[in-house]
């Protein structure tokens, strides 16, 4: 079965998803076609700033995120500032997707870009071709639309979504993780 799912959109594990780096994640999803599908988990902060990871980087007080178990070594940033770091892939609405890397951390020197307006990541998620439709088929993924808050704190952003989808989502979001210890 095709699902509507779109770059832009957000992927939310099932609320029983017991895969420990999907767990009550929420995806965004930057790249679905025909040949597979990239996303970032916005809601997984690691222990280190950007400073820690990226030694050469300018001075700014920002967190780290695990983007997902694919491709460690690989640094992505999703922003708002699709008109001062160039070669930025628009995404959605005011969200843009990665950019020439110099001219990031020129802007960040220059005191032009904010750390509500940007996150970084490392590693991504990733699927194969009709993977995500498989998943779907499986249950593995709710899909939501018109989630404007992917800059704020990843606190509570599981639940913040599904409070904000309403119906059945609003119940969804009070489930405990592991049902027997209720």
């Amino acid at each position: 079965m095709k699902y509507d799912i779109q770059q832009g959109d957000l992927l939310l594990a099932e609320p029983f998803m017991q895969d420990t780096n999907f767990k009550r994640s929420v995806i965004y999803l930057t790249e679905h076609n025909a040949e597979g599908s990239f996303g970032l988990v916005l809601n997984r902060p690691s222990l280190f700033t950007v400073n820690q990871v990226l030694p050469d980087f300018p001075k700014f007080r920002a967190h780290m995120y695990l983007g997902g178990p694919v491709g460690l070594d690989r640094l992505n940033f999703l922003h708002s500032y699709g008109d001062i770091i160039p070669k930025s892939h628009h995404i959605k609405d005011n969200v843009w997707w990665n950019g020439d890397y110099d001219a990031l951390k020129a802007a960040i020197a220059a005191k032009q870009i904010m750390q509500h307006n940007i996150k970084f990541f490392i590693g991504y998620a990733g699927w194969g071709p009709e993977q995500i439709d498989d998943e779907m088929d499986e249950k593995s993924w709710i899909i939501s639309k018109g989630y404007d808050r992917i800059f704020q704190s990843a606190d509570y952003m599981w639940k913040d979504v599904l409070l904000k989808m309403g119906g059945e989502y609003k119940i969804m979001a009070n489930y405990p993780e592991d049902p027997s210890l209720n």
